[in-house]
Order: C-alpha cells, then structure tokens, then sequence
C-alpha cells in the first residue's frame, strides 16, 4: 500500500467531462509533496459516459481511484469515496472546482494546526477566471449559492461547510455517520451532515487561501430549472429539522408580496457596482427582487410533501452543458 497519505481527496462528478479533466490537471500541479494526497474520483451511479471519466483521468502524477456510487446523487457518491479513504483527513469537492496549486497544503496545514478530531476547515470558493462573471452569478454569492462574505476571521459555522471544498477527519465522519442516501441525496446533504454533526461538538475553521475556482457558467434559466429539485429538498431538510428557518422559501415567498419588479435594475447591474452611493443600492435591491420573483414560482410550486427528492439527471447534466 506504500505510506500512508496524509488527505484523500474525494470527487464526485457526473457529466462535464472537459472541465473534469482540468479539474484533475489542478491536482498535478498541487506543491504539497509526492504522496502527500490520494484521489478517489466517485463516478454518480447515474453516469451516462464511464469511459469518459476514465479518459479523463488518464495518467496522473498522484495517486487515483475511479469508483461508482451505491444508488444516484452526491450523499451516495460522498459516502463511497469517504468510506474507501485510506487517508485520516477527507477532503470534498466535485469535477468542477479546480484546485489552486496549494490548495492540499493549505488543508493539510489547517489540520495540523488544529488536530482535534471535530474539527473541520472550509476552503474558499470563487468563480474560475476563464468564464464570464455576470451580475446574476454575483448576486449567488451573496447567500443564495455560498455566503462567504458574511465571514470575519477563521471562524464559521456548521452551516458553511459546504461540500464544493470542505475536509473532515475520518474518525468524525465515522462518529457522525455518513451523507444521508435516501432522504436528501442531492442538495442540503451537506448542510445536514453539518448540522447531524453540531451534536458531537463540530467546529469549523474557514482557510481563505485554500481556494478552488468554480468552472460552471450559471445563469437565471439554470436557477430556474434548478428550483423545483431545490424546494423539494429545502422542504425535506425542515420536516427532518423543524427548527431550522427554511431559507429559500422565505426568500421566494418575500419576492412574490412585493410589487413586480420589471428588471431593469438586472439590466444595469453591470454598469452600477453596488457601492456606488445610493444608486448602486437602488439597483442591486431592484435586480434581488426581480431574479428571486423569476425563481419563485418554480420553487413555491414544488414546496410540499408529493414532490420527490430524487436528483433529476437531466437538469443536472443540462447544468453543467456551458462553455467547456
């Protein structure tokens, strides 16, 4: 088996072929040393192409394992890869997040700095520089897709540790208990495992310098087909914890109490910055409420008990279908 390394990094992906292997390329020009990190590329069970994933695996300059998830979606593909780790560190993402050069030794380093057992490090995500940033994939990262802004310092909270670039220790994964399958295979399993893990005394350390690029366009017409898989989650993720605010369906039922937005601010947010003085607040507050009234009504008509969790395939490799 050789030494044993220090992180297993588990991938999960489904489709987006191309980007998968600029992803993988990333991990070749990591400055952690020789060994220092294993891959376990987590192929979906619902996978159209397998020996696409394998091409683009190819030869690589680190250690790597395909393998398949049990049943479709990420809890399943996150639970084969953690399961098969040889390493005492877990670190997830998925096959569109390219990994900056010192992306494993920022990991590894964050761990080695706080060695307890449940305590787990969140890394940065940011739009890649090879796609163009529009004003809506702006307005994601302020709450609605990552919060990172609302983070001061290197403490965050259960409910950051998201799965697109976040590391575990093993022995915790194992204590907590995997990704739930069943109940919420795809979206919010991450923030259950996170919130499961609050009870066993889950702290979570941000490290802004372990960043991944994120490689996937988004657009209003993605979100809006996105929505119905989204609110039937949401909804499953409150019935499993009705203490916990759902989220989304506050905001998409706020947007529609308020008058019809036309839009105009999604036109210009482009030109108006939203620190320019008072209008750039016009703007981007305008441009919030128009994209969530767009949103709303493919969310809210999903909202309830007769929808199933079940990832639509479809949509999700429609998603991952821009600019390769």
């Amino acid at each position: 088996m050789g030494v044993r390394p220090s992180l297993s990094i588990v991938l999960s992906t489904l489709g987006n072929h191309a980007v998968l292997m600029k992803v993988l390329d990333g991990y070749d020009r990591q400055t952690a040393p020789p060994g220092a990190f294993e891959l376990l590329v987590v192929a979906d069970r619902k996978e159209p192409d397998l020996d696409a994933v394998d091409r683009a695996i190819g030869e690589r300059s680190y250690p790597v394992r395909r393998l398949v998830g049990s049943v479709p979606g990420l809890s399943a593909n996150r639970n084969t890869g953690w399961q098969a780790a040889r390493a005492p560190v877990v670190l997830f993402t998925d096959n569109d997040t390219i990994p900056v050069p010192r992306l494993v030794a920022e990991h590894i380093a964050s761990h080695a700095r706080h060695p307890e057992e449940h305590v787990a490090v969140v890394g940065h995500v940011r739009w890649a520089k090879g796609i163009k940033v529009t004003p809506f994939m702006k307005w994601l990262d302020d709450g609605v897709q990552f919060h990172f802004g609302a983070l001061d310092g290197d403490e965050a909270s259960w409910a950051h540790l998201y799965g697109a670039n976040s590391s575990i220790k093993r022995a915790f994964l194992e204590r907590v208990g995997g990704y739930d399958e069943e109940r919420l295979p795809y979206l919010y399993e991450d923030l259950d495992w996170g919130y499961r893990a609050r009870e066993h005394g889950l702290r979570v350390r941000y490290n802004r310098r372990a960043i991944v690029d994120h490689w996937r366009p988004m657009s209003l017409d993605v979100w809006k087909a996105r929505a119905p898989m989204l609110a039937a989650t949401e909804w499953q993720f409150c019935q499993l914890h009705p203490d916990i605010e759902p989220w989304f369906h506050q905001k998409f039922t706020d947007a529609i109490s308020r008058p019809q937005a036309r839009g105009r601010g999604a036109r210009i947010a482009r030109f108006v910055p939203k620190w320019v003085p008072w209008l750039g607040k016009k703007v981007w507050f305008n441009a919030d409420v128009y994209w969530r009234q767009q949103i709303a009504p493919h969310f809210l008509e999903s909202w309830g008990t007769s929808r199933s969790v079940q990832p639509d395939v479809a949509v999700l490799l429609a998603e991952r279908s821009g600019p390769k």
